[in-house]
C-alpha cells in the first residue's frame, strides 16, 4: 500500500490556507447594504518625518522615535521588528493614536491621503494585555461583543451568522463551546486567546488593525498559525500592522513588508523578501540556515555589546560569523542606516508616499458601535450576571465566608435575651455585623480590577459607553448580594433573637444589604483609580478603617472631637448611620431587666438605653439612617461614573500639562481620543 507523507510545514500552510478561506467564503451571509459598503472601504497609512519626544524628567527628554518614513497599503501584511526598545510599540501607537500623556508626536501620518484622526473600530487595535472573561466560552465572547456593536436592526439570525463565520475565519470551530480560562478553570491555549482577542476587533469588519505583538508567548506552531491568520484578514482587503518579536523563518516568510527598527531609527524598510539583498549589499550576509529575522536582530541589538566585547577578547566567543568581526553594534547599526539612507529603498518609499499624499481618498466613517444605549445595558448586565454566577471567587466564596462567620456570630451571640447584661452585647452585635462583617466585601476589589481591565480595553476600542457600564455593573450584582444579605442575616438574626417582628427583620436585613451594597460601590470607585489590587485593598481598608473608628461604637458620639471627626468624617461613614439605626430598630420597644427580679432593680426601657448609654437621637427616625445609606450607594456610583470619565478626559490633559512644564515647553494640544458611541 502506498502512503503519501507531509511535512509540518505543509500540513500548517494548508491547514491555515483552509481556516482563511473558509472564513472568507462564510462573510457572504452578510446581504446588509452598510457592511457591504464597510467591505469596500479601504484604509492606505503612510506617515512622514515621524518622531516621537517621551518627557523622563524636568528639563530632561528621551527621542524614541527618530523622523521616520513609511506606509501600509490595503491587502498587505506590515511587520514592525526590532530589539527590545526599539520603539515598536511606540510606532504602533502613534500610528493607532493611543500616545501616553507624557508623549510628544511630531511630523505627518495621512489615513487615505488625508491627515485625519483614527476612530476606534476604524482602526482596531490588539494590545499584548489579553483582557477577556475568564468564565465565558469563545462563542459567548465573540457573541456578547457582536450584541455590544452591531445595529439593533440586525436580526439574531444575521448577527449569529457573523459570529460563526467570525469563528471559523479565525480557526476556533473546536474550542468555540471551551471557556477561555481563568484562576480556576482550564481554558484554551494562549494561541486561541490571541485569535479570540483579534476575532472581537475584526467583528466589525475594521479597514485597520493594529496588533502589538501578537505572537509573544506563543509556539512555533501557534505563531505560525496566528500569523498566516493575519496574512488571510490582509487578503480580505485589510491593512495590517503588526509588530513582531522573534519569529521563526517559516512566519517571516508570511510578511508582505518588513520595517526594521533600532534606537527608533528606520534600518530597513521595504520588501520583506528583499531585507536578505540589502543586509547582504550593506556587509552583513546572512549565513546559511540561519534564520532571516534573527540575522537582523543581532545585527542592529547593541543591548549586549560589552558582554560579547568581553567574551571575545577572552576569545569565548570566536567563529567565522562575518557579524561578530564588529566588536559592537554600533558599527553595523551605524553602517545599516547609512545603507538605508541612500539606497533605493528608501527613495522610492519617500516617494510613493509622497504620491499617496497628493490622492485624497474617502474619509473613513466612525466604525464604534452602533447598538442602542438600551442594547448595551442590557447585553452587559447579562453578560456580567453570567460571569459572577460562574466565578467562584467573585460572590460564591464571599457567600460561603459570610455564613461560616455570621454562624460563628449566632453561636456566640445565640438567644442573647434582655438583661442588664445583653445591653452591651446587643451593641456590640450590631457593630461587629454592620462593620467587620461588610468589611468583608473588600475581598471582591481583585475581581472588580480585572472587570476594569476588560471595562479599558473594550472602551478604547469604542465597544460602549461609561453609562452603560456602570448601570449593567450595578444590575448585575445586586441578585448576589441580595442573596448574601438574605442568607447570612437571616441565620445571625433568628440565632441571636434579636427584635421580634417582620418590620424589624425586614429593617435588618435592607440595613445589612446596603452597608455591603454601598462597600462595593466604594471599592468600585477605588478600582477605576487604583489598577493594582493590592493597592486597592490596603486604601479601601484604610478608609473602611476610619469610617469604623468614628462609627460611634468604639468612641461614642459625643466624644468624637467635632471639628472634622465629628463634622464631616462621622456623617460620610455609613456605618454610624448603619448602627444608629440598628440600634434603634434593635433596642426600641424593649424591656431590660436584671437577672434576679427579687433584686427590686427597675427595668430599663431601649429608649432610655438609646439616649443615655449610645447617645442617639430617638427623635429621627431609622428610616431615615436607612435611606442615607441608600443615597450613598447612589453617591458613590456617581464618583465611580465621574472618576471612569476624568481619567479619559481631564486626567491625559493634566499629565500633558505637568510633562510639558517638565519639557519646558510651549503647550501643545494633548493627543486625545475620539469614542464613538
Amino acid at each position: 500500500m502506498l502512503m503519501k507523507t507531509m511535512t509540518m510545514d505543509d500540513a500548517m500552510d494548508i491547514e491555515a490556507r483552509k481556516v482563511v478561506v473558509g472564513g472568507r467564503l462564510n462573510h457572504d451571509h452578510d446581504d446588509d447594504g452598510v457592511w457591504k459598503e464597510k467591505r469596500k472601504t479601504t484604509a492606505t497609512l503612510a506617515w512622514k518625518e515621524l518622531s516621537v519626544v517621551v518627557s523622563v524628567r524636568k528639563g530632561e527628554t528621551q527621542s524614541v522615535l527618530d523622523k521616520l518614513w513609511g506606509y501600509a497599503e490595503p491587502g498587505t501584511f506590515t511587520a514592525l521588528m526590532g530589539p527590545s526598545g526599539s520603539g515598536k510599540s511606540t510606532l504602533l501607537d502613534a500610528l493607532a493614536a493611543r500616545l501616553p500623556p507624557n508623549a510628544f508626536l511630531s511630523g505627518t501620518i495621512l489615513l487615505n491621503g488625508r491627515k485625519a484622526n483614527l476612530s476606534f473600530g476604524t482602526a482596531a487595535y490588539v494590545t499584548q494585555d489579553e483582557s477577556l472573561i475568564g468564565t465565558l466560552t469563545v462563542r459567548e465572547t465573540i457573541s456578547y461583543s457582536a450584541q455590544l456593536r452591531l445595529p439593533d436592526k440586525m436580526t439574531c439570525t444575521e448577527r449569529r451568522a457573523l459570529v460563526e463565520s467570525t469563528i471559523v475565519e479565525m480557526g476556533l470551530q473546536d474550542c468555540a463551546d471551551t471557556v477561555i480560562g481563568n484562576w480556576h478553570l482550564r481554558g484554551i491555549s494562549g494561541g486561541e486567546r490571541r485569535r479570540v482577542s483579534i476575532a472581537l476587533e475584526i467583528l466589525m469588519t475594521p479597514v485597520l488593525l493594529f496588533l502589538d505583538e501578537p505572537t509573544s508567548g506563543l509556539d512555533s506552531a501557534s505563531a505560525f498559525f496566528v500569523t498566516q491568520t493575519l496574512r488571510g484578514l490582509s487578503r480580505a482587503g485589510r491593512t495590517v500592522i503588526a509588530s513582531i518579536h522573534q519569529p521563526s523563518s517559516e512566519v517571516f516568510e508570511l510578511f508582505d513588508r518588513l520595517y526594521l527598527l533600532s534606537a527608533g531609527k528606520t534600518v530597513y524598510f521595504g520588501q520583506a523578501s528583499q531585507a536578505i539583498e540589502f543586509f547582504a549589499d550593506a556587509g552583513f550576509p546572512c549565513p546559511a540556515l540561519r534564520n532571516p529575522s534573527d540575522h537582523f536582530l543581532r545585527c542592529i541589538n547593541s543591548d549586549f555589546d560589552r558582554v560579547k566585547a568581553t567574551l571575545i577578547k577572552l576569545q569565548f566567543d570566536s567563529n567565522d560569523d562575518p557579524q561578530e568581526k564588529e566588536t559592537t553594534a554600533e558599527a553595523a547599526i551605524r553602517t545599516l542606516l547609512d545603507s538605508y539612507s541612500t539606497s533605493q529603498y528608501c527613495y522610492s518609499a519617500k516617494e510613493k508616499i509622497e504620491e499617496m499624499s497628493k490622492v485624497k481618498g474617502s474619509i473613513l466613517d466612525c466604525g464604534g458601535s452602533q447598538a442602542s444605549f438600551l442594547m448595551q445595558a442590557v447585553t452587559l448586565t447579562k453578560r456580567s450576571f453570567v460571569n459572577m454566577s460562574r466565578d467562584f471567587g467573585y460572590y460564591w466564596l464571599r457567600l460561603a465566608v459570610y455564613i461560616v462567620v455570621t454562624l460563628c456570630i449566632g453561636t456566640i451571640y445565640f438567644d442573647i435575651g434582655t438583661t442588664y447584661n445583653s445591653i452591651l452585647a446587643r451593641g456590640a452585635c450590631a457593630a461587629f455585623v454592620f462593620g467587620f462583617v461588610t468589611f468583608m466585601s473588600i475581598g471582591g476589589f481583585p475581581s472588580f480590577v480585572e472587570e476594569m481591565k476588560i471595562f479599558q480595553r473594550e472602551r478604547l476600542n469604542g465597544h460602549y459607553g461609561v453609562a452603560a457600564f456602570v448601570i449593567s455593573n450595578t444590575l448585575s450584582a445586586t441578585p448576589f448580594l441580595i442573596m448574601i444579605t438574605f442568607t447570612s442575616g437571616t441565620i445571625c438574626y433568628f440565632m441571636v433573637h434579636l427584635h421580634p417582628g417582620f418590620s424589624h427583620y425586614a429593617f435588618f436585613l435592607l440595613n445589612l444589604y446596603s452597608s455591603v451594597t454601598v462597600v462595593e460601590s466604594l471599592m468600585m470607585a477605588l478600582a477605576s483609580v487604583v489598577p493594582n489590587y493590592l493597592m486597592g485593598i490596603i486604601v479601601g481598608s484604610g478608609i473602611q478603617g476610619v469610617f469604623m473608628l468614628v462609627s460611634g461604637y468604639f468612641r461614642l458620639p459625643n466624644d468624637i472631637p467635632k471639628p472634622f471627626w465629628r463634622y464631616p468624617v462621622s456623617y460620610m461613614s455609613f456605618h454610624s448611620w448603619a448602627l444608629q439605626g440598628q440600634w434603634q430598630n434593635d433596642l426600641k420597644g424593649l424591656m431590660f431587666d436584671n437577672q434576679t427580679p427579687s433584686s427590686g432593680v427597675p427595668k430599663i426601657p431601649g429608649e432610655f438605653v438609646l439616649v443615655q448609654i449610645f447617645q442617639i437621637d430617638v427623635g429621627r427616625s431609622k428610616w431615615v439612617d436607612l435611606s442615607v445609606i441608600f443615597s450613598m450607594i447612589f453617591i458613590y456610583r456617581i464618583i465611580f461614573f465621574i472618576m471612569i470619565k476624568l481619567s479619559e478626559d481631564v486626567t491625559p490633559r493634566i499629565r500633558a500639562s505637568f510633562a510639558n512644564r517638565r519639557m519646558q515647553l510651549p503647550a501643545p494640544t494633548p493627543t486625545t481620543q475620539t469614542y464613538c458611541m
